[in-house]
């Protein structure tokens, strides 16, 4: 599809311009800013461009609501800067603002890149060019292999395997390349891990990847701040990797971000009859290439010019100020237009909320109570009543159309094979689950 930022063969790095060195403003400025109401990401960077520094554009914002119609307008107080301040050290995480040399380069073309990350764990995954492999949370269990399997290699490859740590195909991918180093994205405060299963999968994700959100500190995630996350996962990366997405799903909206941001986007095929496959499908109709593995991932971005270097050179200036807003793909100007912050305060800009989104419709692919994943190697027996109709579901949701190994399957339901063995039975004499050569199982026809 859409092609990212001019990039050279061969290697895994970006390729940033220089800019001159700009005065590094105050953190409590620049939040204060960036957490006022009605001022989003995008609102934030025009309005640094028109008045030059946070406090300035601070200053001025009383001014730009009236304008906008908005009486009796308040920055955001400093008390509120100095509490997410203080929360942020008390958590242990790191504030990264656009300014900063450690500032994800490729997320920085975007226009509406967030002005400040919080950050938990090593900033060293975020110099490595990242690829995101996302997908169902209510994923099958190829579906997982797939993404265990690709995320692995992507990994061994060089690359960041970025996600939002959401279950499923997420999960998978980030427990795959765990141990190289991945980048998580939360869709609310750093230290507030949704979905709660993953805390102990976060907790090692900071060993040698990072954890990152946009959001304060303590702040729970509601249904706006998914595609908002969604919207720094494809930028943050050179390409996007689907795997497995119902028709209207979060991934898809991934997805989309991914190509308005510029970005190579790919996705895994599935079999026309099962629902988990239809958004991947649709996407290689509309023209994602098509991926069966991670050579295909890597000769995609080498052949869009995708595959990026950069050496960095010590001391090497990075994009600040103005230069970082009004940078577009390969460094040019932003093809963005411009327009006055007082005309998106008067629409409602809110922080966090992206520019030009598609509307967000939930996620399709929904975890169901019923089909919780459990903890990889743990087992878990089952009561013969209750117990056996939940794993009939769990079972269910794993299979599709295509044949499973029934071992994977054992392994993603966390469970023993005399477990599995009653519960495939009754939906064998159902008619809903077929035995097939070599220990594989599938969906009915």
């Amino acid at each position: 599809m859409r092609q990212g930022p001019v990039l050279q063969a061969r290697s895994f790095s970006l390729v940033t311009p220089e800019a001159p060195p700009t005065p590094r403003e105050d953190d409590l400025a620049v939040l204060r800013l960036i957490r006022s109401r009605r001022v989003g990401p995008a609102t934030f960077h025009r309005l640094l461009a028109e008045h030059g520094s946070a406090l300035a554009a601070l200053e001025a914002l009383p001014r730009i609501a009236a304008e906008a119609g908005i009486e009796g307008y308040e920055p955001c107080p400093s008390g509120v800067a100095h509490a997410e301040l203080a929360a942020g050290r008390r958590v242990g995480a790191r504030l990264i603002r656009f300014d900063d040399a450690a500032y994800p380069p490729l997320l920085a073309t975007i226009p509406d890149a967030p002005p400040v990350l919080w950050m938990r764990g090593r900033t060293e995954a975020l110099e490595r060019p990242a690829i995101a492999v996302i997908g169902a949370r209510n994923a099958s269990s190829l579906g997982l292999r797939m993404a265990r399997g690709l995320a692995r290699r992507l990994a061994e490859a060089g690359l960041a395997v970025t996600a939002g740590l959401a279950r499923g195909v997420d999960t998978a991918a980030h427990e795959a390349s765990c141990d190289a180093g991945t980048i998580a994205v939360m869709a609310g405060g750093i230290d507030i891990v949704y979905p709660a299963e993953n805390r102990a999968l976060a907790d090692r994700i900071v060993e040698n990847g990072c954890l990152l959100s946009e959001q304060p500190p303590g702040v729970e995630p509601v249904a706006r701040h998914f595609p908002a996350r969604n919207r720094i996962v494809s930028g943050l990366s050179a390409g996007v990797v689907v795997i497995e997405a119902a028709h209207r799903s979060g991934s898809l909206i991934t997805a989309r971000c991914g190509a308005d941001q510029g970005r190579e986007i790919m996705a895994v095929p599935g079999h026309p009859l099962d629902a988990r496959a239809a958004g991947c499908n649709a996407l290689i109709r509309d023209g994602a290439t098509l991926i069966r593995n991670a050579e295909d991932v890597i000769a995609a971005l080498e052949a869009s010019g995708a595959m990026l270097r950069f050496e960095r050179q010590a001391g090497a200036d990075r994009p600040t100020g103005e230069a970082f807003h009004s940078q577009g793909e390969a460094g040019g100007r932003s093809s963005v237009p411009r327009r006055p912050a007082a005309r998106d305060m008067a629409e409602g800009a809110l922080p966090g909320r992206p520019a030009q989104r598609t509307e967000y419709t939930g996620h399709a692919d929904h975890h169901r109570s019923a089909g919780k994943q459990a903890e990889p190697g743990v087992l878990h027996v089952a009561p013969a009543d209750a117990g056996n109709r939940d794993l009939k579901v769990r079972l269910l949701d794993l299979l599709g159309p295509s044949p499973a190994e029934e071992d994977s399957v054992i392994r993603d339901l966390g469970i023993s094979p005399a477990c599995l063995a009653p519960a495939l039975l009754d939906l064998e004499l159902e008619g809903r689950v077929i035995r097939l050569p070599g220990g594989r199982i599938a969906l009915a026809g």
